[in-house]
């Protein structure tokens, strides 16, 4: 698993809107195949300067005629999600064994770029997790990763270890999936836990990638230098007692390709400049949490939404751990100076999420508004990523465990948020990569039943629905045994986290 130092990264890639002009606008803005992932992942039979040519000769179009104008110059993505019929599994177990390989994709022979499809090439096989989702994401993969190691396939895990490698070499960070579209913005920088999941007893795995590692941690920090107290950039902000912390951004102010149409509608609600609404939308997504009341002024508003005013404890507590990583790298390497230095930016973050993103008043961790500088009162599922990571108190992590057990868990598991908004990530949606880290987290503290509570009903769920749909889901209602709900999309099959969670909780709680 070594890898060596970061290559040159390539030229800006042109996104689908400088690509196809008004052809891309109008297809998405006409909802031409009702998803408006379907076109950005089709792949283009001639140059997109000769269609976009085409198109502006014979267009505009609508209707029949604009569908039947993409049909002739792209191949189209299969759109009925993978894996969305029901099979005939009476146990579930037995189903995710199947789907790992259904959900594997192989690198690209030549690994090259191309100008007629938005995929970016990887150079070992990886895991994808399944419907629409036909590209690996980033902290997807995390827990899809701790499935596979359970599950007997390490060697695939460790390949896309190495994968996200690249895509820190090629582009400095690992983007959202490896799509062009998603080039502007991240996930939640799991890499160096994907690490550990993989490293193989009392090696130095983070050594290995230091130069990855550190170059995520830039990426993240980028502009730290240029901050003034009460200042921001990208994503990064120095608060006014000169702590930096770290917000979610989108290096684009547009609508997203993959959802244009939805965030046209979602600015136009808005009294706000609309880059502002595509930017905090972006950013909601470099998040995973798209969408949720937690970004939100107003909970019920989409158009409210305020991601880059907010500075969240998960994101911090995960930057956290990595400067931790690096700092442990660099004694692996015998670097004691880059020790020293990681170890002091890890001790001043750690200080400034006690200040910030603690609340000691409602005895669980905060989202900070740092514009308004003040705390965001609302408890969400994010509050057990410290516990996950290690890094509470003792007596943190018992408040943390009573606010989870009495505002949070519920008859399938622990819920998102407690506010109901039509988002797919507020009630009454739980999702697995959620589930886990509450249950890991706990069990780090010692509070092994209400962990052993949260796995068991959550395994109960994912059998129940899986009796009666035979299949897997992306997300479940934790209120009633049904699929979850809500959001841009409808609820989609697979799936890479659900099967992964299922297969660990398994292994802890074999008879719930």
């Amino acid at each position: 698993m070594r890898h060596g130092a970061p290559e040159t990264r390539p030229a800006v890639v042109l996104s689908l809107v400088e690509k196809y002009g008004r052809l891309f606008t109008d297809v998405q803005m006409e909802d031409v195949f009702g998803d408006g992932k379907v076109f950005v992942d089709a792949v283009a039979r001639q140059s997109p300067a000769v269609i976009r040519a085409l198109y502006e000769a014979e267009g505009p179009l609508t209707g029949t005629a604009l569908a039947e104008f993409v049909r002739r110059h792209f191949d189209l993505p299969w759109q009925a999600g993978s894996h969305d019929s029901a099979v005939p599994y009476d146990d579930a177990m037995h189903h995710v064994a199947t789907l790992w390989p259904q959900l594997t994709r192989q690198p690209v022979a030549d690994a090259v770029l191309r100008e007629t499809d938005t995929l970016l090439p990887l150079p070992y096989p990886y895991v994808v997790p399944g419907g629409r989702f036909s590209e690996v994401y980033y902290w997807d993969s995390y827990f899809t990763m701790l499935g596979l190691v359970e599950s007997g396939h390490a060697a695939l895990a460790e390949g896309m270890v190495l994968n996200f490698a690249h895509l820190i070499d090629r582009h400095g960070h690992v983007p959202n999936g490896n799509r062009t579209y998603y080039l502007s913005r991240s996930q939640p920088p799991f890499f160096f836990k994907m690490i550990e999941c993989v490293a193989a007893g009392g090696t130095p795995a983070y050594a290995r990638f230091l130069p990855q590692l550190k170059a995520e941690h830039g990426y993240w920090m980028a502009g730290e230098h240029l901050l003034d107290p009460g200042t921001a950039v990208s994503r990064v902000v120095r608060l006014p007692d000169g702590h930096l912390l770290n917000r979610f951004w989108d290096d684009r102010d547009e609508p997203r390709d993959e959802s244009y149409r939805e965030d046209v509608h979602t600015a136009r609600d808005s009294d706000r400049p609309y880059g502002d609404v595509y930017r905090d939308l972006r950013a909601a997504a470099e998040s995973g949490w798209d969408f949720s009341s937690r970004w939100c002024a107003d909970p019920d508003r989409l158009s409210s939404i305020e991601t880059t005013a907010i500075l969240p404890v998960d994101l911090n507590s995960l930057l956290l751990g990595l400067e931790e990583a690096i700092a442990t790298g660099c004694a692996q390497a015998g670097d004691a100076a880059g020790e020293a230095l990681y170890r002091a930016r890890a001790d001043a973050r750690r200080e400034a999420l006690r200040t910030y993103l603690w609340d000691n008043t409602r005895g669980h961790h905060v989202d900070y508004h740092w514009l308004r500088g003040e705390p965001r009162t609302q408890l969400s599922a994010a509050t057990v990523v410290p516990l996950f990571l290690g890094q509470a108190s003792h007596d943190e992590a018992a408040r943390v465990a009573d606010a989870v057990a009495s505002q949070l868990l519920m008859r399938n598991g622990i819920v998102t948020t407690t506010v109901c908004s039509g988002q797919q990530w507020d009630v009454p949606n739980g999702w697995a990569p959620l589930q886990w880290m509450a249950v890991d987290g706990l069990r780090r503290y010692g509070h092994d039943t209400l962990a052993r509570e949260i796995g068991t009903r959550w395994i109960g769920c994912i059998q129940r629905v899986h009796r009666d749909t035979g299949r897997l889901l992306e997300k479940y209602d934790v209120m009633d045994d049904k699929p979850g709900g809500g959001g841009e999309y409808p609820t989609q099959c697979g799936f890479g986290w659900t099967n992964a969670v299922l297969v660990k909780l398994k292994r802890l709680y074999p008879d719930p």
